[in-house]
């Protein structure tokens, strides 16, 4: 794999441990127990509808499972998570729907 020393790895994994921690504190502690002003908390709401769609965009675009070409079961099984998330509003159900999608797309392409 590499040829680094094990406690190089784990310095870097620490450091980086050390600094998440500190970016998240530097906000949230130095706020305490003031409420946040209502333009901050309406942006705050967006964060996990922003975040998951950067986790899930490089697996369905770039799988590592096709070497990086797009397949269709994960196009159809993200379309229809999007499709009915969309429809329902309701995040669970886009989910799982996305979930059978893809079980269902591998099976029935391969």
């Amino acid at each position: 794999m590499n040829n680094m020393p094990s406690w190089e790895i784990w310095l870097i994994i620490g450091g980086l441990g050390v600094g998440s921690f500190l970016m998240r504190y530097s906000f949230l502690g130095v706020i305490g127990e003031r409420a946040l002003p209502d333009g901050v908390m309406r942006h705050l709401r967006y964060t996990a509808v922003a975040v998951l769609p950067g986790l899930v965009a490089p697996a369905v675009l770039w799988p590592d499972a096709t070497g990086g070409e797009p397949d269709p079961a994960r196009l159809i099984a993200a379309a229809v998570a999007v499709g009915i998330g969309y429809i329902t509003r309701n995040v669970l159900a886009g989910v799982t729907s996305g979930a059978a999608a893809l079980y269902a797309g591998l099976w029935l392409l391969g």
